[in-house]
């Protein structure tokens, strides 16, 4: 499996605002001078994130965006399902009447498995966690000699 530009952007900017909340709105201009990557690609991406009840918006001149939830409530799970969609390996572990092979075939029984504990891995990192990670990894390459 191959993560979209979508999947990957969105889960950068999803990380920006975590590691921004408590400091207030967030642009989408300050998002995406930080991350490097276009305003206006990021600009299509918030209406999904905000249907799905990940980003609140905040009008005005000091408006921006926020997470809707705590960073320890949100997982890579989450923002992949809304911006890729399923993620399952094949289709036919889903929809298993697209292959008329599906009642009798082991194969398509490892592709759920394996599709299974990928869901469960990314359900394992929150924004949280990844806030954490970067915060020991930048304490020791500060004090490294």
């Amino acid at each position: 499996m191959k993560l979209s530009t979508k999947g990957r952007y969105g889960v950068r900017l999803m990380f920006d605002l975590a590691a921004h909340v408590g400091e207030g709105p967030v642009t989408l201009k300050d998002i995406a001078a930080r991350q490097e990557i276009s305003e206006k690609y990021l600009s299509n991406l918030i209406p999904l994130l905000r249907n799905a009840g990940l980003v609140n918006s905040i009008r005005g001149s000091q408006g921006g965006y926020s997470l809707a939830r705590a960073p320890a409530e949100i997982t890579l799970k989450d923002i992949l399902l809304v911006l890729e969609g399923s993620m399952c390996l094949v289709e036919c572990t889903e929809q298993p009447v697209l292959c008329s092979r599906s009642d009798e075939c082991m194969v398509r029984e490892v592709w759920a498995e394996v599709s299974e504990k990928m869901l469960l891995a990314l359900s394992s990192f929150t924004l949280e966690a990844m806030i954490e990670k970067l915060k020991a990894r930048e304490g020791v390459l500060s004090y490294s000699i």
